[in-house]
């Protein structure tokens, strides 16, 4: 219990750092040099203001000197960064494979959460997070197996994105034929569809990694399934609303995988 507790409380230390990287890096400022300050009235925060989940309490949810309201996002961030930690502590026990194992999925949470505020899901964070991904192992020939894995989606990922893309851009095109006039026939009149972004294909490698092959597959077809109610309530949207960032359903899925990794396995192997 008392290593679960203090894996509660270390995580959530570095989930104050993480609403820093998550608020910071897509404006591109530097996550290392610099105070944390208020973005209302830009006062540097005292020691006291940045303590986990207690100083967003004490202070109601305002900032110490403007009283700007704080954003609720800061003390979720730093209690799932608590859960995430504890989660692994429980499963894997203390270690250095644990600690960056948290760590892939620390990077995940942040990615998560970007994509969704931002929809742009940064390279260098998914980088972090697939290197941490890789680490996460008990000895040198688990790492080169990680490491195999995280290449093994990346590359299917590619080939899944180029053949996607050409079909829905070909799909395209055709339909683009039928009002060619002698105007337009020398100039293309269509777009290339993308059906699939660069940070998604980086995410399924970081999957691959911590969860390998069989478990990788078990979690890409639970976010689908978790996707599916969002995309089915957003249906009647406008275009830009049905864009909804998938990084967070990847993220959420491999969590959840690898917390019920045996009885899903179990159940793949039971299915041959």
């Amino acid at each position: 219990m008392t290593e679960l507790l203090l894996s509660f409380l270390f995580g959530t230390l570095l989930g104050s750092f993480l609403n820093v990287v998550i608020l910071r890096i897509p404006k591109d400022e530097s996550v290392v040099f610099g105070s944390s300050y208020c973005y209302a009235c830009s006062n540097k925060l005292k020691p006291w203001h940045n303590i986990p989940l207690l100083s967003w309490i004490f202070l109601g949810g305002k900032c110490g000197f403007c009283k700007t309201k704080i954003s609720v996002q800061y003390p979720v961030i730093e209690l799932l960064s608590g859960i995430i930690f504890v989660l692994v502590a429980s499963k894997f026990g203390i270690s250095t494979a644990s600690f960056f194992i948290a760590m892939s999925f620390l990077m995940l949470l942040a990615l998560s959460m970007i994509d969704f505020r931002y929809k742009m899901v940064p390279d260098s964070l998914n980088l972090l997070a697939i290197l941490f991904a890789v680490l996460g192992a008990w000895s040198f020939t688990e790492v080169l197996e990680n490491l195999k894995n995280a290449f093994l989606f990346a590359g299917g990922f590619t080939l899944l994105r180029f053949a996607l893309s050409y079909y829905l851009t070909a799909k395209v095109h055709h339909e683009a034929k039928k009002t060619v006039t002698v105007w337009s026939k020398n100039y293309h009149t269509y777009p290339f569809i993308e059906a699939m972004g660069e940070g998604d294909i980086m995410v399924a490698a970081t999957m691959g990694a911590l969860l390998g092959v069989p478990l990788t597959l078990a979690a890409i077809f639970l976010s689908a399934l978790l996707a599916l109610p969002v995309m089915l309530a957003l249906r009647n949207r406008s275009a830009e609303e049905q864009r909804v960032p998938f990084v967070p359903f990847l993220a959420l899925a491999t969590l959840i995988v690898m917390i019920f990794d045996t009885p899903i396995l179990d159940y793949i192997k039971a299915s041959y």
